[in-house]
């Protein structure tokens, strides 16, 4: 069966400023957050999967760590490489075959907002594991899959309440979504967003011999712009998280 496309490189330039730019959700909850979780640190291995065009890696080697930083796209790859790093080695592959890395020599592997875009998700978690040294920990972040369905969630107001809401419309049934890479313009340029409950990620993380140690549920930092309804929006963002972020073993 031929893979389906998920690669942004094709926004390669795009996608990178979007991630750095200040304001951007990657900047401002999820870096804080990981550097938390993951806490890097000097004689640390660390496998960015699907590093995009090289944020977070370089994050990670600023720390002191020596990073493997992975992306299936080469236009990315391109793109990361242009900010070099001595204690970072860019490898263009899938995040399902990474057979230059060796059985059991990553101590932490990060795996930031792309496992929805990774169509065998087992496969991917599985060479983690393979990866992974004992006891060594995976980290995933991504979209909040209980409240950001795509095409099957919006945001919604109540009148009558003067209040905003979040509107699911199915959860469980996984599927497979076309996302538009550049709102607004090129609407010609998608990848696949590949929507699963979280008890599927469970399912795969036991299956691959990795165990769920901590979950975490990330906020939006934004705040709206003052106006009628800016205090139903301000408190509702802090009830509905974006993000969700867990923490997995080798046993």
């Amino acid at each position: 069966m031929a893979q389906k496309r998920t690669s942004w490189g094709n926004v390669a330039e795009w996608y990178g400023e979007l991630v750095e730019k200040e304001g951007s959700y990657q900047k401002e909850v999820v870096l804080p957050n990981l550097r938390r979780a993951v806490a890097p640190k000097a004689g640390d291995v660390i496998l960015d999967l699907a590093c995009g065009s090289g944020f977070f890696s370089r994050v990670f080697a600023e720390a002191g760590a020596k990073v493997i930083a992975v992306d299936v796209a080469k236009d990315l790859i391109a793109l990361a490489k242009k900010q070099p790093s001595l204690n970072i080695t860019y490898h263009v592959a899938p995040a399902t075959k990474l057979d230059f890395i060796p059985d059991g020599s990553v101590d932490k592997i990060v795996l930031v907002l792309a496992i929805q875009n990774i169509e065998d998700a087992q496969k991917a978690l599985a060479e983690c594991a393979r990866a992974l040294k004992p006891k060594g920990s995976l980290h995933i972040v991504m979209n909040h899959p209980a409240f950001r369905v795509p095409k099957r969630s919006s945001w919604g107001w109540d009148e009558e309440q003067k209040a905003q809401y979040r509107r699911i419309d199915g959860y469980m049934s996984e599927s497979t979504v076309k996302i538009q890479m550049h709102p607004g313009d090129r609407p010609e340029e998608v990848t696949l967003s590949f929507h699963r409950p979280l008890q599927v990620y469970f399912k795969f993380l036991r299956k691959s011999g990795l165990l769920v140690r901590s979950v975490e549920e990330w906020l939006s930092h934004k705040t709206s712009e003052p106006g009628a309804r800016a205090v139903a929006e301000n408190k509702i963002r802090k009830e509905i998280p974006l993000f969700f972020y867990m923490e997995a073993v080798k046993g």
